[in-house]
């Protein structure tokens, strides 16, 4: 209450960094430069475009091809130097983390089981969750994912002081493994493992295998869950629209930045992978790998970390292309706008069963528009 209601909030925002302690996680020596595309900004949004932006309050929006930046542009206060919440976009960030400490050997495998670093998670029930349940959202646990709710478990995990605690009380109420349920927790129960497994926190693993090797050009932060507390791992790194286009690098190259392997890129080609299960409507899962959102695209599959609030980070590896896109509202709209149901490009995945919001489209399409129209410039 005293964090929203009482200062004229309803929610969570993007730009909560102060409102919670957080760690700092340092740049890197020697940043990253991306290129500039020859036609570099010389392609516009349409007024049509211009309007969804401001009706969605875009913050940033920037179109990469391969390593050149093509388009961008900022809203209100926010620059090229702002940070801001990545929301649920940071799960991606701890899979990450997991696929490496698998390949160094920190963590065995990913089907071993929770309770070898976390010993809460050695009975009642909880001693058959893998860390590859984990990762593919399957624990089966009886928490309630809302971003509405504020008696909710993902409000406590947000505003309380005790996200250990929290996740280790959880029951399961369903058989692990069986069935697609997106849940906080998992993420959160993962970051623990990671620093059962390698002795570092979060934040401190982020710098040291991700954001000084991949060249970081700015500092990051993760909110916590007290002072000197537990990273919230399943939402809340704050960082610039830079570094969130380099964790899209990543994904389009296959864990590489240039010649330099980050992520292995045996993890990165399970990771974009939809396995064999039914989500929680009743269908096939079609839209969740390793913690990472796929829509297939007609054969031209578009991976993408997704967070509250619409924040975006798209790769498209057949186009080699990434699109970052933050903001303060995300498009809830799931059904198809009778204006396109012509347009092969709007069809039928974009439901809410399969789960990918109207505005992933939108974006998709935008960037296309504009690396399209860049081409033609002289």
């Amino acid at each position: 209450m005293a964090k929203t209601y009482l200062v004229g909030k309803s929610g969570p925002g993007i730009y909560d960094l102060d409102l919670f302690p957080h760690s700092e996680i340092e740049k890197a020596s020697s940043p990253f430069l991306w290129k500039k595309h020859r036609a570099f900004n010389t392609v516009r949004f349409t007024s049509e475009e211009e309007a969804y932006h401001k009706k969605l309050g875009s913050r940033a929006f920037l179109v990469f091809q391969q390593d050149s930046l093509v388009f961008e542009k900022y809203w209100g206060e926010h620059t090229k130097n702002s940070v801001s919440n990545s929301f649920s976009a940071a799960k991606t960030v701890v899979s990450f983390l997991i696929g490496i400490a698998v390949d160094e050997g920190k963590i065995k495998s990913v089907d071993e089981p929770v309770g070898n670093y976390i010993p809460e998670f050695k009975a009642q029930g909880r001693d058959k969750i893998t860390i590859r349940h984990l990762l593919l959202m399957a624990a089966g646990f009886d928490w309630t994912e809302s971003g509405s709710n504020p008696l909710g478990e993902t409000a406590e995990a947000y505003y309380g002081d005790d996200l250990y605690g929290l996740v280790t009380r959880l029951k399961v109420i369903k058989t692990p493994g069986k069935n697609f349920n997106y849940q906080s927790s998992d993420t959160q129960i993962l970051a623990f493992i990671l620093e059962k497994a390698t002795g570092k926190t979060v934040s401190d693993l982020t710098e040291e295998k991700l954001w000084k090797p991949m060249g970081a050009g700015h500092q990051a932060y993760w909110s916590l869950d007290k002072e000197n507390g537990d990273e919230k791992a399943y939402c809340c790194l704050y960082a610039s629209s830079y570094d969130f286009s380099l964790l899209g690098y990543l994904i389009l190259n296959n864990g590489k930045i240039g010649t330099k392997q980050i992520v292995p890129e045996w993890y990165m080609k399970e990771m974009v992978k939809t396995p064999k299960m039914i989500t929680e409507e009743g269908v096939p899962n079609l839209r969740y790998g390793w913690h990472i959102w796929t829509y297939y695209n007609n054969g031209n599959p578009v991976y993408y970390c997704r967070g509250l609030k619409g924040q975006y980070i798209m790769a498209i590896p057949k186009d080699k292309r990434i699109i970052v896109r933050l903001g303060m509202e995300r498009d809830e709209t799931f059904e198809i706008p009778k204006s396109k149901t012509n347009d092969k490009s709007f069809h039928a995945v974009n439901d809410e069963k399969v789960g990918h919001p109207i505005d992933v489209f939108h974006y998709i399409k935008m960037a296309e528009r504009i690396v399209n129209e860049s081409k033609d410039k002289k």
